[in-house]
């Protein structure tokens, strides 16, 4: 009976219109889910150019790297939302706004403050849990304290962190400090370990619905396969990173759960969702999983994404936009998978069953 009722929710969840009162959304991260808060520093870390946003609609670069929609803005379409949450560095972010939630993330930093430390001026995830404080105080004036706290516990998190971990840390030059410091067998329990505090301050400040995203295949990214990769096979040492790495994070998250008494934290299997499309990506109606669509030299992998670069004239049919980043329809296909992926993907639940079961409850 109770397997019969969770499937009846979950159906009615997919099917039903959203509530008139969307969810907020609040955003932590890298590169990946920045919309926009570098273009307010002096970083280099930065997609403020053209041909980033290529297929928005007015082809303006907006700060988000991708070609058009990044993963916040098509999670926030899911969630019933008008428009996704601006930078919390925005002078656009006020009044109303605000009740749409906000983004602090901000490309090049990682889980380490040593992370990154090369584009200097980027807002690490201490200070993305400052702002989220400070963004709080701001809402609780705008509305009333009581509000401000409803609005942040019945919100939806996203944090996106760990790769640049690896990438700008661990692997960034041959005997890094920290690959010296740490085999990459102990280096990933001391990060997640680090993470996990991160997540605990998460909740601490109201988080009560996260979707944590694991890392990603970086083996298989461009820029990897132009400097690691002969045949464009991902590299098998990179690999290694996300085969230990998401199992630790999933344990960490069940940790934490169990200390909360809730199920706060969900795995996002990103490792999973990106290897379906990269191993099979015309399955999906694309040409290429291999080659950026935007970029040079082997793979279109070296290098940034410049108005000189090579650039693909249909982006529908690159899995990659640039060197590490996904194309917005490649991001389309991954919110998919938060929505209604099964455990695999999602775990303990997907999306769709987290909005049924707080919208049974009149969360």
């Amino acid at each position: 009976m109770a397997c019969h009722l969770l499937f009846l929710i979950v159906f009615l969840g997919i099917l039903a219109p959203m509530s008139n009162a969307a969810k907020a959304l609040f955003v932590f991260g890298d590169s990946l889910v920045d919309s926009g808060n570098n273009n307010y520093l002096a970083t280099t870390a930065r997609a403020d150019a053209s041909p980033y946003g290529i297929d928005t609609p007015d082809h303006r670069a907006t700060g988000r790297f991708s070609n058009g929609k990044n993963t916040p803005d098509i999670l926030s379409e899911q969630l019933g939302a008008t428009e996704p949450p601006l930078p919390y560095l925005s002078p656009h972010l006020d009044g109303e706004k605000l009740l749409i939630g906000a983004n602090f993330a901000s490309a090049g930093i990682g889980i380490l403050n040593d992370t990154g430390i090369q584009f200097v001026n980027i807002i690490r995830i201490e200070k993305q849990l400052r702002y989220f404080d400070q963004y709080q105080k701001r809402l609780s004036n705008l509305i009333g304290p009581q509000e401000a706290k409803r609005l942040v516990n019945n919100g939806i998190v996203l944090i996106t962190l760990g790769g640049n971990d690896f990438v700008n840390n661990y692997y960034l030059i041959p005997y890094s400090a920290r690959s010296r410091q740490f085999s990459l067998r102990d280096y990933i329990p001391y990060v997640i370990s680090e993470y996990k505090k991160i997540l605990a301050n998460l909740y601490g400040l109201g988080a009560r619905r996260v979707l944590v995203t694991g890392v990603g295949p970086l083996g298989c990214v461009p820029a990897e396969l132009a400097e690691r990769s002969l045949t464009g096979a991902c590299d098998p040492e990179l690999m290694r990173i996300p085969e230990m790495w998401n199992p630790q994070l999933t344990q960490i998250l069940g940790e934490l759960n169990r200390q909360f008494g809730s199920d706060v934290f969900i795995a996002v299997n990103a490792d999973r969702m990106h290897m379906d499309i990269v191993l099979n990506p015309g399955n999906y109606g694309f040409v290429t999983s291999k080659i950026a669509c935007c970029g040079q030299g082997r793979f279109n992998g070296m290098g940034l994404c410049t108005v000189l670069s090579n650039l693909c004239p249909n982006r529908n049919t690159y899995v990659f936009w640039d060197a590490y980043h996904p194309t917005e329809r490649a991001n389309r296909i991954i919110v998919g998978q938060f929505m209604t992926g099964s455990t695999e993907y999602m775990y303990p639940m997907n999306l769709s069953t987290i909005l049924a079961l707080d919208a049974q409850n009149g969360f």
